[in-house]
């Protein structure tokens, strides 16, 4: 296994407004234009402020030609989620961080992929969809990075990081500016990687750590979280009862990085729950900052900016201030998630376990789902007149036979024989409480 980190190299981070009936008219106009002057002012100060924000937070030019300028059309992003211990800079973190994470130490790890998340947005506004990747599925990565044609998907980053990184050593070009240009190959490879294999093309991306998350999470805590029955895994620090609960910052990285249970093994955890516990997680936590108006509360904002400018990177096309908007919408029946098949579970020539899967399978549910078929016209069926005899004739009813769009396909199960169930489905809509009950 290739680890992309450079731990070794690093030296030992409101008032309502006055009401114009029964006032003088000048009255009324001095309030209104001063009213005028200070949503102005307010929406100047908040430009402004917003302006700062994102242009502290870190840009790469990883897309090269397919970043997306303008956010008049669809939106294709992809989230990248790192195992790396380390901060976007490559830099150790504080030691209570990695005792909090409960996930090894700056050397554990690497620049693999853990999570990916392709999200399609509609330029029309209509429902978005989220696409879980599962990390393991075994594809075929294009440029061959460091001669590795075919790896575990989320490999892609880590190879080309390292095969960049001896390139430019070999040029005698080292430290952070060399450092930053692996990284954008890595980011390239990854993107390229899911492109081929979903059959879309990303026009934005997001790359996050494993501390960023953590990070966010402690601004936003408690976090509402649902688990269908007690699980317990001493290896992520996952320890749940069954039912709703609140978890803190430190459980939220245990719930979402559990894909065994140690005390409880009948439950057969496999990667593609630790997939489902992302997604439960992501669809409680878009709910919690919209309800609590997360973004008007300063503290939590200053908070969330922080780790945004610390450890997070996003493309240089994209520009947050009109993505806001289009994210704000996002509620109700209006945003879908969705776990990609697999079709078994196998090893690779060097014996690590992988998910098999079929490429032409996978494009073709993508495809479905973002461009599903116009819903049939029925055909009425014509009402018998009172006085025929044949009015009073019992018709006998066949059973609907749903045509092939209609029927999802159904992967077997990642545990062995059997299946796993109808998928990919959605996991929840943004309606309700907004807790999707989970594995």
């Amino acid at each position: 296994m290739i680890r992309s980190d450079r731990a070794s190299q690093l030296p030992p981070a409101r008032r309502a407004a006055p009401v114009a009936d029964g006032r003088p008219r000048r009255v009324w106009r001095r309030l209104g234009i001063g009213a005028v002057a200070l949503v102005v002012a307010v929406v100047l100060a908040l430009g402004v402020f917003l302006f700062s924000v994102y242009q502290g937070v870190h840009r790469s030019s990883a897309l090269g030609a397919d970043a997306q300028v303008s956010m008049n059309g669809p939106v294709d992003m992809l989230i990248m989620g790192l195992d790396s211990r380390l901060d976007e800079n490559g830099k150790p973190l504080p030691e209570d961080i990695y005792n909090a994470l409960h996930a090894g130490e700056a050397s554990t790890g690497g620049l693999n992929s853990n999570v990916l998340m392709y999200v399609h947005i509609p330029a029309d506004g209509s429902a978005a969809s989220v696409f879980s990747i599962p990390r393991d599925d075994y594809v075929d990565i294009p440029g061959c990075p460091d001669g590795v044609c075919k790896a575990k998907i989320k490999e892609a980053y880590g190879l080309a990081f390292d095969a960049s990184q001896r390139a430019l050593a070999r040029q005698g070009k080292t430290g952070d500016d060399a450092y930053q240009k692996s990284r954008d190959a890595g980011r390239s490879a990854e993107i390229a990687t899911v492109n081929q294999f979903l059959g879309v093309r990303i026009n934005h991306f997001t790359e996050v750590t494993m501390v960023a998350f953590f990070q966010i999470a402690q601004v936003v805590q408690p976090v509402t979280v649902c688990v269908k029955q007690d699980t317990q895994d001493s290896y992520s620090g996952a320890n749940f009862h069954a039912g709703k609960q609140q978890i803190n910052a430190q459980q939220a990285v245990a719930f979402v990085r559990q894909r065994r249970d140690n005390v409880h093994p009948q439950l057969e955890f496999t990667d593609l729950d630790r997939s489902r516990r992302q997604q439960a997680f992501l669809v409680s936590l878009f709910n919690q900052l919209k309800q609590a108006n997360t973004f008007l509360n300063p503290a939590k904002l200053s908070g969330i900016i922080g780790v945004a400018k610390q450890n997070l990177v996003i493309d240089s096309g994209l520009n947050p201030l009109s993505l806001a908007p289009i994210a704000a919408n996002l509620s109700g029946t209006k945003l879908h998630f969705y776990t990609l098949p697999v079709e078994r579970f196998g090893t690779d020539p060097s014996g690590q376990s992988v998910n098999i899967v079929d490429p032409t399978a996978v494009r073709q549910t993508v495809q479905r789902l973002l461009n599903p078929p116009p819903p049939s016209t029925p055909t009425p069926t014509p009402t018998p007149s009172p006085t025929s005899s044949a009015s009073r004739t019992t018709t006998k009813k066949h059973p609907t036979t749903p045509t092939p769009s209609a029927v999802a396909p159904t992967p077997v199960d990642a545990t062995g024989g059997g299946t796993a169930g109808p998928a990919p489905t959605a996991l929840t809509d943004l309606s309700g409480a907004g807790v999707a009950c989970v594995k």
